[in-house]
């Protein structure tokens, strides 16, 4: 069976690769994606904003790691030809156990990242790495892969955390941020949500939380018993050391954000304070059945939608190109449906 697939050759450049595919008839399942969402990563891709070495091993290959799309063959007999289904980019050796997760264990690898994503006219799958959906609109179906790795933070705060969870602070005004305070909102309804951010325009948005501050008007006697960092890029190392500053001791702070350089943490107030700092990065297959369940609640996805920008149709290489452009002046996530 012929493929087509839209690598990313280097930056800005795009060419199609026509590839022959041996489906696994025993364990994988064919899917059409449907709708794709923009990832920082792939915009960073695409921008060549990585470092060149890494540039060089990963290129080419086919961007995108967030996406639904419908099922078009299936030997398993697991789905029915024409079911929605949202595909899981993480690729372990094996799924979860009780102790270790799937995304952090050797051997694991993430589509989109040195091996092609989503961008194909036809993508092949294991049965565990497909999950079904329903009551979900396809266009907020295509973040869930966005979604599971808030909710994956959230299981693992859940799981590390001391059991004072008053008030949680999130650092962040952009989709990641927003995310995770709506999952700990539902999750806590009873805690207090204070979100940091350097846009009030954005902080808007958060109208559920019960306070907000700009970055550089935080009260001095501001506390708060936990924290997430949903900052990422330069704006990491500062984050971390805000929620340091004002978090209670014994606190636990879910660090979520993706810097291409080393920051500098306070580790002095740290052990000080015996705080716990955790890496939280991508998800795995719970996460992805977690965040639809919580995305089948009406009212989280239409706040879901308040973050979603849809763009026209992608038919070929051209459109691929104008959404990442359109991308960059986007506040928050961007999808389109993938009619190639």
């Amino acid at each position: 069976m012929i493929n087509q697939i839209y690598q990313l050759t280097k930056p800005k450049f795009i060419n199609i690769k026509y590839q022959e595919e041996e489906i696994d008839q025993e364990n994988h399942i064919l899917i059409r994606p449907n709708y794709m969402a923009v990832c920082h990563a792939d915009q960073r891709y695409y921008q060549g904003k990585r470092d060149p070495k890494i540039l060089a091993k990963k290129l080419p290959m086919a961007m995108i790691h967030e996406s639904c799309g419908t099922v078009i063959s299936d030997p398993t007999g697991t789905y029915k030809v024409g079911q929605k289904v949202v595909m899981i980019p993480n690729q372990p050796p094996m799924q979860s156990d009780e102790e270790f997760y799937e995304n952090y264990m050797n051997g694991t690898y993430f589509l989109s990242s040195g091996y092609d994503g989503f961008m194909r006219e036809f993508v092949s799958l294991p049965k565990d790495r497909v999950v079904a959906y329903e009551e979900i609109e396809d266009t907020v179906a295509a973040i869930t892969e966005f979604v599971s790795v808030a909710m994956h933070a959230m299981n693992r705060f859940m799981t590390v955390s001391n059991s004072r969870r008053q008030r949680i602070a999130v650092i962040g005004d952009g989709s990641l941020a927003f995310v995770m305070a709506n999952i700990i909102n539902y999750t806590l309804p009873e805690a207090e949500i204070i979100v940091i951010g350097r846009h009030w325009e954005k902080l808007e948005l958060f109208s559920f939380a019960h306070e907000r501050y700009i970055t550089d008007s935080i009260p001095e006697d501001l506390s708060f018993d936990h924290g997430f960092e949903c900052c990422g890029g330069d704006g990491s190392g500062p984050a971390i050391n805000d929620l340091i500053r004002y978090i209670k001791p014994q606190g636990t702070i879910l660090m979520m954000g993706v810097s291409e350089y080393k920051v500098n943490i306070n580790t002095r107030d740290s052990l000080e304070k015996g705080l716990l700092l955790v890496g939280s990065s991508r998800s795995g297959r719970v996460d992805f059945e977690n965040a639809i369940r919580m995305m089948e609640i009406k009212k989280f996805a239409n706040r879901l939608k308040n973050i979603i920008y849809l763009e026209e149709p992608v038919r070929g290489i051209k459109d691929i190109h104008r959404v990442f452009a359109t991308d960059l002046n986007t506040a928050f996530k961007t999808v389109f449906k993938w009619e190639v």
